[in-house]
């Protein structure tokens, strides 16, 4: 199978092109220097060339703050680009998968989500992710639409990572202890992602994919900090305190509550999601091996 990913060097992308060939997959990616994706005429233009078999969108706008101030630059990413995406792929017939986000809720249920619950995003990320969930809908029949939560990786920027420097740099920190959801691994999210291609089930849809166990950003940062202890990394960090969203104020509203309801994914596709500790646990490893590398070198 040919696989078109765009937003090919983002934290999804980077492993959706890493782990395709364990697939069997042939994968052309392409970023913002290859692809401008808010130019109609040059997405036609490359699907036509490239003739996938499927695209997956992990390109984003993902700024949630900036967004807040440039909402024409989120919108032509998250929403304009994703309608001129899902056109190409209806003019081949080629399923869309499109990666979507936990803030098109407002966090205000008390359990988790599940696909059916009623959206209302706090912001304008979560308004232009929503805006481009529905042109995906209403422009394709073939499509997965995974909304995700909490990404980290290896690469890119996240809170795994933005942790292990503050851990590095300061005694005592204040995390966020009163916003929960559960953290998803970039490398999971693309393996559900072909796990889902080989079922060849068609079970087109929105589906969530999230990690267990939901958690606070303040527990997340424990787990963190713990790990990084565990495999050796120096950390200055002595003392962490949890902290309110009244605390540590942002220009966008974050949902209180995030969690995803992932038995639709799990059962549709008999998946079973791995934990995200274990999935920290690797990243974090990774992170460990870089930087011994960088340090020899």
């Amino acid at each position: 199978m040919k696989v078109l990913v765009t937003g090919c060097y983002g934290q999804v992308g980077t492993e959706l092109m890493a782990l395709a060939k364990a697939y069997g997959h042939e994968t052309i990616g392409f970023d913002y220097d290859t692809l401008d994706i808010t130019d109609q005429q040059a997405v036609q233009a490359c699907v036509q060339k490239e003739q996938p078999d499927v695209l997956i969108n992990a390109a984003a706008y993902t700024a949630v703050d900036k967004a807040e101030d440039d909402k024409d630059a989120a919108k032509a990413v998250n929403a304009t680009a994703v309608g001129y995406l899902a056109q190409a792929c209806k003019v081949l017939d080629i399923p869309l998968i499109h990666i979507s986000t936990d803030y098109v809720f407002d966090g205000s249920k008390e359990g988790a989500y599940i696909e059916s619950e009623t959206v209302a995003p706090l912001g304008v990320y979560g308004e232009t992710k929503l805006e481009g969930e529905v042109l995906v809908r209403s422009l394709c029949e073939k499509y997965y639409i995974f909304r995700t939560s909490w990404v980290f990786s290896a690469h890119g920027n996240n809170f795994v990572k933005t942790m292990l420097r503050l851990g590095a740099e300061r005694e005592e920190l204040g995390i966020v202890a009163d916003q929960r959801g559960k953290p998803t691994s970039a490398r999971e999210i693309a393996r559900v992602i072909y796990e889902v291609l080989a079922s060849h089930k068609n079970a087109w849809g929105i589906y969530h994919l999230a990690q267990a166990n939901a958690v606070t950003w303040f527990d997340f940062a424990q787990s963190i900090f713990d790990e990084a202890k565990q495999q050796g990394l120096p950390l200055r960090v002595k003392q962490v305190n949890a902290i309110t969203t009244a605390d540590f104020p942002t220009p966008a509203k974050r949902p209180q509550n995030s969690e995803l309801d992932c038995s639709k994914l799990e059962t549709t596709f008999n998946i079973e999601l791995q934990p995200w500790n274990v999935s920290l646990a690797e990243v974090i490893k990774m992170l460990s091996e870089k930087s011994k590398m960088e340090d020899v070198q």
